[in-house]
């Protein structure tokens, strides 16, 4: 179905608010899901007539948003959504915290650790399933452990 250059608009603004969508072509995607099939070209137009904006979300994933919509979530709630949801188990080795997860969500909750930005924390490092939080003493890396622990559901 066509619809005209406003409703379409108006679908994409209601499509990006509702749901993560990354490129122009999962846009193109959730569109033809709608029952509205448009050229990428029509799409790439739309996007910069409706000023959206790209960004990511808390796990790294590309996001549009739309403009003055991109808000900053507090850095403590992020870390206790993400480190709540995928944390499995918080354990103090010296001046290290190791952090174990879901697979996949190390990434996600080193990024929110960083954003932080907690005056114990040194830094951390992120794999698939761990996350290597660094202290500047085995005394902090206790009080991070337990802090940490503490979110865990």
């Amino acid at each position: 179905m066509q619809l005209a250059k406003a409703e379409r608009q108006r679908l994409i603004e209601s499509v990006v608010t509702r749901k993560r969508v990354g490129t122009q072509f999962e846009l193109l995607d959730a569109l033809a899901d709608a029952g509205c099939v448009v050229t990428q070209a029509t799409i790439s137009r739309d996007i910069r007539e409706l000023g959206l904006e790209k960004t990511h979300d808390p796990f790294g994933r590309p996001r549009y948003v739309l403009p003055n919509v991109t808000r900053r979530t507090n850095p403590q709630d992020l870390l206790n959504a993400i480190l709540g949801q995928f944390g499995r188990r918080v354990t103090p080795a010296g001046n290290i915290v190791v952090v174990l997860s879901e697979l996949g969500s190390a990434p996600a909750i080193a990024r929110a650790l960083d954003e932080l930005e907690h005056d114990r924390i040194v830094g951390t490092l992120a794999g698939d399933d761990t996350v290597l939080v660094v202290a500047s003493s085995e005394r902090d890396a206790r009080r991070i452990a337990k802090e940490l622990s503490a979110v865990l559901v």
